[in-house]
C-alpha cells in the first residue's frame, strides 16, 4: 500500500527517505565497496582503443592528470611491445606520481626481463587460459601455463616488485582449470591475481559467483577487468566487489580495445553512490573532467552528451514535474550531488515541456521581483505554445522574461503575450536588441 500523502511540503523537520536505495547492503563483510583500490589502464588498455596514440608527452600529461584524480594504480603498456614503449615505462616510472604505476606483460620470461628494468613499482603478468585462446593464440597446454607463470612470478618478486597473476577469458576457461591454477600462484606469494572478461560475456550474477568462489580459496587481493560488449561493465565491477574482489580496472571516458573497460567516471559515479564519503576522501572527483577532456581530445572523440557525471546531460532536468521536485529537493530526481564533482545543475525551460516553477525559478535567478506566480503561468503557456514549434533557447526565454517584466510597469504586459504569436516574431527581437 502506498504511504499517506505529507502535505506539510515546507516542514523541514520531516523525515527524509535516504538518497540511497534502502536495499543497498554494505554490512556484508565479504563486500568491498567501501575499501577498492582503482587501476587506471588509459595507458595500456585505452592505448588498444582504435583511435589512440599517445606521443610520450601526451602519456604524461595524463599520468600526470591521472595522479591528480588520485587513482591508486597507473598501468602502462608492455616494455617488450616496441622500444618508445620501453622508454615511455621508465619515464612515467620516475615521474615520482602518488599512484603506483605497474606495466602490463604476457606470461613470459623475456617479457618480464624487460619490465623490471624499467623502474615500475609492479608488473601484471597475464595468459590466455579459455579453450579458445589455448587453441587458437598461444597453443599451450595449463601444466606448461602453471610452470611458466611460476617461473615468472618468482623471478618478478625476486626484484622486489608487486606482482599480479590473471588469466584472459577467465569466464570461458574452465573453473577447475582456473581455481587450480589460482591456489598454486597463491601460494607462492603475489599481491594479487585477476579475473579478465575479455569478450564482455559475463553478467552480475556470473561474476558474483565467480569471484565469491575464488575468494574462498586464495588469500591474496583480486583484481577484475571488464569488457563493455553487452553492456555490464561498470555492473559487474560492482558487483565484483560485492563478491570480494578488491581492485577494479578502469580507462578514461571507457575506451579500450573493441567497447573499452568501465570508465573512470562511470565507475567512480557508481561507488560514489555506494560510499559516498570513501569515494570523496580518497579520490579528487572534480578533476575528472580535465582528465577526461585531454583524453577525449588526444583520441579525437567528444565527451558522450550522456557521459557520467561530466556529459552536458547529466545533470539537466527538463520535464515539468521533475524540475519543480528538483527545485525543491535536489534529490528527488538526483543521485549524484552536481557541486560534489564541479559540476552544475541546469534545469532547461524552453520547450513544450515546461513548468511553471522552472520559469519562476529563471524569473527569480534574473530578479525580475514583481513578477507573481499568476505571470509566470501566463509566461508559461506562452513558451509551451512557441515551443510546439520549435524549442527556445535560454536567451530568448530571458528577452521574453524581461520584456514582459518591463511591460508589466505600464500594464502592457497582456499586450507583449499577445503580439508573440510566432518564434520568429521573438527571434527579430533578440536581433534588435543584439543590434543596439
Amino acid at each position: 500500500m502506498a504511504p499517506p500523502r505529507d502535505n506539510i511540503t515546507n516542514d523541514i523537520n520531516r523525515p527524509r527517505e535516504p538518497i540511497v536505495s534502502p536495499y543497498s547492503n554494505n554490512n556484508d563483510p565479504m563486500s568491498n565497496v567501501n575499501r577498492f583500490k582503482i587501476i587506471d589502464s588509459t595507458l595500456r588498455e585505452g592505448e588498444q582503443f582504435a583511435n589512440a596514440f599517445f606521443t610520450t608527452e601526451k602519456k604524461i600529461e595524463i599520468a600526470l592528470a591521472l595522479d591528480a584524480v588520485g587513482v591508486d594504480y597507473i598501468e602502462l603498456t608492455s616494455p617488450a611491445a616496441s622500444e618508445q614503449s620501453f622508454n615511455d615505462c621508465k619515464v612515467i616510472a620516475s615521474l615520482g606520481l602518488k599512484a603506483k604505476v605497474l606495466t602490463h606483460i604476457r606470461c613470459h620470461m623475456h617479457d618480464a626481463r624487460i619490465a623490471v628494468q624499467t623502474g615500475v613499482d609492479g608488473i601484471n603478468v597475464v595468459i590466455g587460459t579459455s579453450s579458445y585462446l589455448r587453441e587458437f593464440s598461444h597453443g599451450k597446454s595449463m601444466e606448461y601455463i602453471t610452470k611458466t607463470a611460476i617461473e615468472v612470478i618468482t623471478f618478478i618478486k625476486s626484484k622486489g616488485l608487486e606482482v599480479r597473476f590473471s588469466t584472459e577469458d577467465s569466464f570461458r576457461s574452465d573453473l577447475v582449470d582456473l581455481l587450480a591454477i589460482y591456489q598454486t600462484i597463491d601460494r607462492i606469494g603475489v599481491n594479487r591475481v585477476g579475473i579478465a572478461d575479455t569478450v564482455g560475456c559475463a553478467n552480475p550474477r556470473q561474476v558474483y559467483e565467480l569471484v565469491k568462489t575464488l575468494r574462498s580459496v586464495v588469500k591474496c587481493d583480486i583484481e577484475c577487468h571488464f569488457h563493455d560488449d553487452t553492456g555490464c561493465a561498470i555492473a559487474n565491477a560492482y558487483t565484483a566487489l560485492e563478491a570480494g574482489a578488491t581492485h577494479i580496472d578502469t580507462c578514461v571516458l571507457g575506451i579500450g580495445e573493441r567497447n573499452g573497460i568501465p570508465s573512470l567516471g562511470g565507475f567512480l559515479a557508481r561507488m560514489y553512490v555506494g560510499d559516498r564519503d570513501y569515494v570523496l576522501n580518497n579520490y579528487d572527483v572534480k578533476a575528472l573532467r580535465d582528465v577526461e577532456n585531454i583524453v577525449a581530445e588526444s583520441v579525437e572523440i567528444t565527451v558522450p552528451f550522456n557521459n557520467y557525471i561530466t556529459g552536458y546531460c547529466a545533470f539537466t532536468h527538463k520535464a515539468g514535474i521533475h524540475a519543480k521536485a528538483i527545485l525543491n529537493n535536489p534529490s528527488t530526481y538526483e543521485i549524484l550531488r552536481p557541486e560534489d564533482f564541479g559540476m552544475s545543475r541546469y534545469v532547461s525551460i524552453g520547450h513544450r515541456l515546461t513548468g511553471w516553477n522552472a520559469v519562476k525559478s529563471r524569473m527569480e535567478q534574473l530578479q525580475l521581483n514583481s513578477l507573481t506566480d499568476e505571470d509566470a503561468k501566463k509566461i508559461t503557456q506562452k513558451i509551451k505554445q512557441l515551443a510546439d514549434i520549435k524549442a527556445l533557447n535560454l536567451e530568448e526565454v530571458d528577452l521574453l522574461l524581461r520584456k514582459y517584466h518591463t511591460a508589466k510597469s505600464d500594464n502592457s504586459h497582456h499586450v507583449i503575450l499577445d503580439n508573440i504569436l510566432t518564434h520568429e516574431h521573438l527571434v527579430a527581437a533578440v536581433q534588435v536588441k543584439a543590434a543596439a
